[in-house]
């Protein structure tokens, strides 16, 4: 398992929307890239920040933050808690 250091958070992308709000389908190259995603471990946090997510939490992330990684056939990201910009409740 990748376990996130200091401030850092690993996330699984959620796939994108297959269709529009108007029922068409899009092509895989129509498809806005994901900005969604599941929050899949947290680093502890560091003495200047406090961790505000936790696993579990399905995020939304700036379109060019992170690194992808790849592990056990699996993709992810791992990107740095301040590129997450809110919480999906």
């Amino acid at each position: 398992m990748i376990k996130p250091l200091g401030s850092r958070v690993l996330l699984k992308k959620l796939e994108a929307e297959e269709k529009t709000e108007g029922g068409l389908i899009l092509t895989s190259s129509a498809k806005e890239a994901p900005q969604l995603a599941e929050v899949i471990a947290v680093g502890p946090g560091t003495d200047e920040v406090k961790m505000e997510v936790k696993a579990g939490d399905k995020v939304v992330f700036a379109k060019y933050g992170g690194t992808e990684v790849k592990y056990d056939g699996e993709k992810y990201m791992l990107m740095d808690q301040k590129d997450i910009l809110a919480v999906v409740e």
